[in-house]
């Protein structure tokens, strides 16, 4: 009776499958199929698109759109605001600029002397004002710093010739203000304002001239406080005189001469 040797259900150590044990002994080398790898299956990864970068632009660009929005509608919304109160403004208190003219002006001395030599021209001169105020508004009161006066004359080339001070006063609801002030010189001039100002003595109906008016002011409206101060010019025209030929001064005609207040706003080293 012959012996049957069963194959080994162990695997080999060596990671291939085990033989099959035949019946003479020998060991048939070939695994079965079914014993073979499986290969594994995966599955292909995709990288997905990164849209990190993207997204943060677009939050800051809709950021941005949002703030630049918001600022627009309240800068509309404040210009609004502004408007109805100024308007408002102007509805309750009918604000009118104030008056200015010249009284009178008496010219006690204008000369003009040559050196000798021709080298030097020198201006003299002494002018009395009287210059008039009024304030036509029925609630506003203006409080004005100190004016700083100038007398120059019209002709294409501007001569400086006497200038002057007025103290600082306060123009109440519809009152009207007068005061003195005396314009003096005493200064050397070029050569240009020397020519100027001689052809300007020769005319016959006098040497055109004009006043100019420097100060600040502050506006108070009905209850409310004081505005803060605003620089104004006032600027007349329209004046005529002669230089004194005794000792008695001369009359500058007047009659014609018109007054005109201007706004001094100063914006960083402009004046406008």
């Amino acid at each position: 009776m012959t012996d049957r040797v069963y194959p080994s259900m162990k695997p080999t150590t060596n990671g291939t499958a085990p033989g099959v044990v035949a019946a003479n002994g020998n060991v048939n080398a070939a695994a079965p199929a079914s014993a073979a790898k499986q290969p594994q299956l995966r599955h292909p990864y995709r990288q997905q698109p990164q849209y990190h970068g993207h997204r943060r632009r677009r939050s800051r660009r809709n950021l941005c759109c949002c703030c630049f929005f918001w600022s627009l509608l309240l800068l509309l919304a404040l210009g609004l605001l502004a408007s109805i109160a100024g308007a408002a403004l102007y509805v309750l208190y009918r604000p009118q600029r104030p008056q200015f003219w010249v009284s009178s002006l008496r010219i006690a001395k204008l000369n003009l002397t040559t050196a000798a030599d021709s080298s030097s021209s020198h201006l003299t001169s002494l002018l009395n004002l009287t210059l008039s105020s009024k304030n036509p508004n029925s609630h506003i009161t203006f409080f004005y710093d100190p004016f700083a006066l100038s007398c120059f004359t019209t002709s294409s080339g501007s001569v400086q010739l006497a200038n002057g001070s007025i103290p600082a006063f306060t123009s109440d609801k519809k009152n009207e203000t007068s005061f003195r002030a005396i314009l003096t010189t005493s200064a050397d001039l070029d050569t240009e304002s020397v020519t100027s100002l001689r052809s300007d003595l020769k005319r016959k109906n006098g040497v055109p001239m004009k006043i100019q008016m420097d100060t600040k002011v502050k506006v108070k409206l009905g209850g409310l406080r004081r505005s803060e101060k605003v620089g104004i010019r006032v600027s007349c025209r329209g004046i005529t005189g002669v230089a004194p030929k005794s000792k008695s001064p001369s009359v500058a005609s007047v009659s014609g001469s018109k007054c005109k207040v201007d706004l001094r706003i100063k914006i960083w080293k402009f004046t406008f």
